[in-house]
């Protein structure tokens, strides 16, 4: 399973990207994998506060519905409708167009980089 290299992992299975302050926030083929078919995401709304570890929305698919965590404390400033309206695109297109929203943040916590992410999800 490809790890893009250009981003930060979680435990939980989500993505970040920092770009000039904004993290764009994702969750990982891995995970969307698991999941299996992704039919409702619930993100948080434009001008909330989210804070790094704690649960920020939720994902819905056809087996499960899952807890989605803020990979960092910050301010949303854009949630990708694309994925509200289309939900599918999280298993498609996880690390592009299946993105979930963007945290405007002064720092992202210590995370896993792609090759610490491949190792946890070896483990699992």
């Amino acid at each position: 399973m490809h790890i893009p290299a250009d981003r930060s992992y979680t435990k939980e299975h989500e993505w970040i990207r920092l770009d000039d302050g904004v993290a764009t926030v994702g969750i990982t083929a891995f995970a969307a994998e698991a999941l299996g078919d992704v039919v409702f995401v619930q993100l948080p709304a434009v001008g909330e506060s989210v804070t790094a570890g704690e649960v920020c929305g939720e994902i819905e698919s056809t087996k499960s519905v899952s807890e989605l965590f803020a990979p960092a404390t910050g301010e949303v400033v854009e949630v990708n409708e694309a994925t509200v309206e289309s939900p599918e695109l999280v298993n498609s297109d996880p690390y592009e167009s299946g993105w979930l929203f963007r945290v405007r943040t002064d720092s992202v916590p210590e995370l896993l980089d792609d090759a610490a992410y491949a190792a946890l999800t070896q483990e699992g």
